[in-house]
């Protein structure tokens, strides 16, 4: 009797228990999280470990979810969730994900078969029957890097890896303040794939050719205001990228005999070659060192306290453009508000105002949001972030809403 009345409160309170233990989860591995001080009841974190331990209910599980799937390439993180879920942000109980995990699912491979277990009312999946563990195996001569790189992404990595590494948030100073190019080879006014540029660094830090000095750069221009579309309070500039630089040589001085014979002391710029140039490069143009690249793997889930965010700008577009699925977006939410890449957030329309032709004074009134699709943060800066558009009935434009997902 005792496991029974267990069992129909567990059911209960499953929707509670799954908000809470993705906001524990969340909280242990979020250090922007943590730095807000979020608090987590007793209470709360009991019923998240119970939640993690047993899985979802099976109302939860999509109508023809397969008992068994093998992965394979090509397939993504967000496809078999929502393949398997009604709401694939709650893959993480699915996947019984113990409570330090959320950030990592597991590193599934493509050649791995998922089995769902369903008992007592719930559903989990695993990757192997009975609940047995599974063993990768790796070649001696394999690195756990290679491996990595093989595991499943959480979306299409061409829609967003382009992302990764371009869009940039900064402040107005920092990128003022950056090495620029000067000249070009041969007086050329814009450079492609292959050109030669010559840079210097601001004044007081020569572009040198040292060890710890970078070799690769991302090349940028205008830094553009990203405005809060609710307070129009600036929240950072967004750099428009332009594509890669080496340094091949560093800026240095040389001496020469003047008009006069006198000795002159004269800067030399220092050579970087272009690549991967989207933008044609141009005199004034700012470089800032390149990223270390790194293997982007993590579970979607939805945030951990409530989210109320606006649409600040479609990336590559114009304020009065619309964006659809598979497009990017920048909201002013970031890591200062709990914000973490595998946020899952509900876009709503921003409700159209009119005039109500029925009242003879025509008084001005605003229809209410709709909800409009999903979409999922992938990159977060202090006060900004970035999401994927996963799901659009209509167009999203600037000032549309983003929610916790119902």
């Amino acid at each position: 009797m005792h496991d029974k009345k267990n069992h129909v409160a567990a059911l209960a309170h499953a929707r509670v228990g799954a908000l809470a233990a993705l906001a524990f989860t969340a909280t242990l591995l979020a250090p922007a999280a943590q730095a807000q001080g979020y608090p987590i009841t007793p209470q709360q974190r009991s019923t998240a470990q119970q939640v993690a331990a047993r899985g979802v209910p099976l109302s939860e599980l999509a109508p023809d979810a397969p008992d068994t799937y093998v992965i394979k390439r090509g397939d993504t993180l967000w496809g078999i969730s929502g393949m398997y879920l009604k709401r694939p942000w709650r893959w993480p109980e699915l996947w019984g994900m113990n409570l330090q995990a959320i950030a990592n699912p597991h590193l599934i491979y493509p050649g791995q078969t998922l089995y769902l277990e369903k008992a007592d009312g719930f559903a989990r999946l695993r990757t192997s029957p009975g609940g047995a563990s599974e063993t990768v195996r790796v070649s001696p001569r394999t690195r756990y890097d290679s491996l990595a790189s093989t595991a499943l992404p959480t979306l299409k990595m061409h829609l967003i890896e382009p992302f990764l590494v371009q869009p940039l948030v900064v402040d107005e100073l920092a990128l003022a303040q950056a090495p620029r190019i000067v000249a070009t080879r041969d007086e050329r006014v814009i450079m492609a794939n292959g050109d030669r540029a010559y840079v210097r660094g601001p004044q007081g830090s020569p572009l040198e050719l040292a060890p710890e000095v970078p070799r690769q750069y991302r090349v940028f221009r205008n830094a553009v205001p990203l405005k809060d579309p609710d307070t129009g309070e600036v929240l950072g500039y967004e750099a428009q990228y332009v594509g890669r630089a080496e340094l091949v040589r560093g800026e240095s001085l040389e001496q020469s005999a003047g008009a006069k014979g006198e000795r002159v002391t004269e800067i030399v710029p220092a050579t970087v070659d272009l690549s991967g140039v989207k933008e044609e490069a141009r005199i004034g143009d700012r470089l800032l060192p390149a990223p270390e690249r790194s293997f982007v793997s993590y579970a979607p889930h939805a945030p951990q306290t409530q989210v109320q965010a606006s649409v600040v700008a479609i990336y590559g577009s114009g304020s009065g453009a619309s964006a659809g699925q598979n497009q990017v977006i920048s909201i002013n939410r970031g890591s200062d508000d709990g914000m973490e890449a595998g946020h899952v957030l509900q876009l709503r329309t921003r409700g159209q105002r009119l005039k109500d032709k029925t009242d003879e004074e025509r008084a001005l009134i605003r229809l209410p949001s709709e909800a409009n699709g999903l979409a999922m943060v992938f990159l977060t800066f202090e006060r900004v972030s970035y999401a994927l558009i996963l799901q659009a009935q209509r167009g999203v434009g600037v000032g549309d809403r983003l929610v916790n997902p119902e």
